[in-house]
């Protein structure tokens, strides 16, 4: 039965913060998931080309590398709970307003430099998440804040069906009015639901009568950590890879689609359903099989996984709507493999006494190195849509050599320990 599978046992076992986070998670994912996938053409009809929406992504970046050096201090200072609260109104609610009305680059630019604040909240809402809560049940945690946004796929033909009927530029306004009302909402409840962690009453207790900035300079400390911890340094190269591929993918799917493959942008919407499906199915058939088992193998099959997405996309002649389809199901199926798993190995890898400030670290260290690649996508782009995602090839393929390097090192620490 339904109430049977261990995914819906362990969301009717949720309690306190993970419950809060979880239940009120469909009120961001849905309507993020709605607009994202237009936003980059949304761009381009309002009149802004591949070289300004890489530039775009590449600004946001640079000013997330501040926002991630500031999250953990900040998140230690006010607390999880109230953190997430502020941020994540000026991160989202604003920028949709400000995407809602957009009528050049300039419009979007102010946009993106409101919204790189997310990365403090991302934090914040990681530590509300995560502390307090069992290990074991992480996977399926993460698949289901996965699944929230993926709920998005049963309206998502709807928004193709507005787009033939009121055109592309309407539809998205409308959109971002709606995510601004509903993102709203899910700050609020989520607030009212949740309480401060053990950990983090722990740390507002310490750095109480620390400046801001006194707390920011005691991250030296926790970055000498971070150095000397082999484990976080895989994590963070793992991290590095799977934030370029996604700002590929999430930046210039939808231009290549529709400018090299000439599918029309209402059709965007049966692919993000497809996607979506198809991402539901593997999470509550795939995932809950694989219990403990060997988790850099199985992220190794989700980047050989999207390696041949890719391969595909790019093998997809003009017009062909199949191939297109298989690359999104192999797509789909890798990305559980790849991201939810990810998601686990970053919590193990990281130091819960210093969570907050470490995970702000690896932030901005993955950020810093992601930064340049919105630009050099963009301009990869403007010579030949294909570029950008052969580039993506190459870091999937360097993701499983570097999963499989640890997987050995692991072994060797381990037999050296037994001996």
């Amino acid at each position: 039965m339904f109430l049977d599978h261990p995914l819906v046992k362990t969301l009717r076992r949720l309690r306190g913060n993970a419950r809060a986070c979880v239940y009120t998670e469909p009120l961001w994912g849905i309507p993020f998931n709605l607009y994202s996938p237009y936003a980059s053409v949304y761009m381009l009809a309002v009149g802004l080309n591949d070289i300004q929406i890489g530039l775009l992504t590449s600004v946001g970046l640079v000013l997330q590398v501040f926002w991630a050096l500031m999250s953990g201090p900040i998140t230690d200072k006010l607390g999880r709970k109230r953190t997430t609260l502020i941020f994540d109104i000026i991160s989202w609610s604003i920028p949709c307003l400000i995407w809602a009305v957009a009528q050049n680059f300039a419009y979007f630019l102010l946009g993106v430099v409101v919204n790189a604040v997310w990365r403090v909240t991302a934090n914040s809402w990681q530590c509300l998440l995560v502390e307090d809560t069992d290990e074991h049940l992480l996977v399926d945690i993460y698949s289901w804040i996965y699944i929230a946004g993926l709920l998005a796929a049963f309206a998502s033909p709807l928004t193709g069906l507005l787009i033939d009927k009121y055109s592309l530029i309407p539809t998205m306004r409308g959109l971002y009015l709606l995510s601004f009302v509903m993102m709203t909402t899910k700050f609020i409840v989520l607030n009212a639901l949740a309480t401060e962690t053990q950990q983090g009453l722990v740390r507002m207790a310490e750095t109480r009568h620390q400046p801001l900035f006194a707390v920011v300079g005691e991250s030296k400390s926790v970055l000498r950590q971070i150095l000397h911890s082999p484990a976080t340094l895989f994590t963070a190269a793992l991290m590095i890879i799977m934030g370029i591929t996604n700002t590929v993918r999430g930046t210039f799917w939808a231009i290549l689609v529709t400018e090299k493959l000439h599918i029309p942008a209402a059709q965007l919407a049966w692919y993000a359903f497809v996607r979506s499906v198809t991402m539901l199915v593997f999470f509550f058939t795939v995932m809950p099989r694989l219990g403990t088992k060997d988790i850099h193998k199985l992220m190794v099959v989700g980047f050989l996984g999207l390696t041949a997405s890719q391969v595909l996309l790019l093998l997809t002649p003009a017009g062909n709507v199949w191939l297109l389809a298989l690359s999104t199901i192999v797509e789909a199926c890798s990305i559980p493999l790849a991201s939810t798993l990810l998601d686990k190995l970053v919590v193990i890898a990281v130091d819960a006494k210093e969570r907050a400030r470490i995970m702000g670290l690896l932030a901005v260290l993955v950020i810093v190195i992601t930064s340049p690649f919105g630009w050099i996508a963009g301009q990869l782009s403007e010579i030949n849509r294909s570029l950008p995602f052969i580039l993506n090839i190459v870091l999937f393929g360097v993701g499983s050599l570097l999963l499989a390097c640890e997987k050995v090192l692991l072994k060797e620490r381990v037999a050296y320990e037994r001996s």
